[in-house]
């Protein structure tokens, strides 16, 4: 009996239990169908996201192939460039090297002929150890620079005095001479560079201020001579410009000596070089270009002069004829009045013939 109970008692449990769980089914049930449904969408969501990224990472791959092949294609056409330019540096250094090697053998050429040319000068200062030819040569380089800038007829070389003393050159001007001589002591002047003391030099360097000195009063008592049309003052023509450095602009003195160019500008004479000299050359052409402006300007002020006149001689005419006009013009005028009256008086006369006319019109009618 207690077993059949047991039993019964199982299986009211087991019917009890079985309730709970449908119970429980019946609720689960639509919940999992929901839920089931959630996901269906969810996986439908995916796929075409998922088929989206897809599509859009095929494009960018696409396009990034694009790119990379066009880069890729770039590089090339770059490298091809760059292969080409370095080729054609390689046959340009190749044609330098070429080149090269023929300046070497030009330069090797071109430095025999220095070394003849060094004997030709070392020849050349043998012969030019003549006072003589050293004067000759420095005033053939003075006539060449004023033939390049002044014209022939401002200057005159080898020019000789009333008195018989003659000067390298002089500058004719319009109120005047500007004697120049080219000559210059370069013999003392080398021994001053080739002193090999100081004692030999500043001995040298003495007597050739000296003789330098010498020389500017020998040109200030000979050439500037003003009863003959010289100005008070003369040139001194140095042809080499590192003389005139050592000379004139490196000049010293020594104790309560004037130095050259103090000596110098006190007797009136002024040293040039070829480069200063060149310069007041050219000062000298703008003066004699601003005096031939100026004799021009004389030339257009008397034709303008000229033309004054004959522009009062012509107003003069016009205002004659203005006058003969205005006379003419009035006449004109007054004679145009006097027609008028004349054709009024005419017409009266007209009117009058007319009305005599007319009765005599009339009787004729009557008859």
């Amino acid at each position: 009996m207690e077993i059949i109970i047991a039993i019964l008692l199982a299986v009211l449990i087991l019917l009890i239990l079985w309730n709970i769980l449908s119970s429980r089914k019946q609720r689960i049930d639509p919940a999992m169908s929901l839920m089931h449904q959630e996901v269906q969408n969810l996986r439908q969501q995916v796929s075409e996201n998922l088929a989206t990224n897809v599509q859009t990472i095929n494009q960018q791959l696409s396009s990034i192939t694009s790119q990379v092949n066009s880069q890729l294609n770039f590089v090339s056409q770059q490298l091809q460039n760059a292969t080409g330019q370095l080729s054609q540096r390689m046959d340009n250094a190749a044609k330098v090297v070429g080149d090269v090697k023929k300046d070497l053998g030009e330069l090797s050429k071109a430095t025999q002929q220095v070394f003849d040319v060094g004997k030709d000068i070392a020849s050349l200062q043998e012969i030019l150890r003549s006072p003589k030819l050293r004067g000759g040569l420095g005033e053939l380089f003075l006539g060449d620079l004023l033939s390049q800038i002044l014209p022939p007829t401002n200057y005159k070389l080898q020019y000789t005095f009333k008195n018989g003393t003659r000067v390298d050159a002089v500058i004719q001007l319009s109120n005047g001479l500007v004697p120049i001589d080219s000559k210059f002591p370069l013999e003392n002047f080398r021994r001053v560079v080739e002193s090999q003391s100081e004692d030999d030099k500043r001995l040298n360097k003495r007597k050739f201020i000296s003789d330098v000195k010498k020389h500017i009063d020998d040109i200030a008592e000979q050439y500037i001579q003003p009863d003959e049309g010289t100005f008070n003052f003369a040139l001194m023509y140095i042809p080499a410009e590192n003389v005139y450095y050592e000379t004139i602009i490196k000049d010293e003195s020594f104790g309560e000596e004037k130095g050259i160019a103090t000596h110098a500008f006190t007797k009136r004479v002024i040293p040039v070089s070829p480069n200063s000299f060149y310069a007041y050359l050219q000062t000298i052409l703008l003066g004699l270009k601003g005096l031939e402006i100026s004799e021009q300007a004389r030339d257009i002020l008397s034709h303008l002069d000229r033309l004054k006149s004959d522009f009062d001689k012509v107003s003069r005419d016009f205002e004659v004829i203005g006058t003969h006009l205005n006379n003419a013009k009035t006449k004109y005028d007054e004679t145009g009045k006097r027609f008028e009256r004349f054709e009024e008086k005419l017409s009266s006369l007209g009117e009058i013939d007319a009305v005599k006319e007319r009765p005599e019109l009339g009787v004729a009618k009557a008859e």
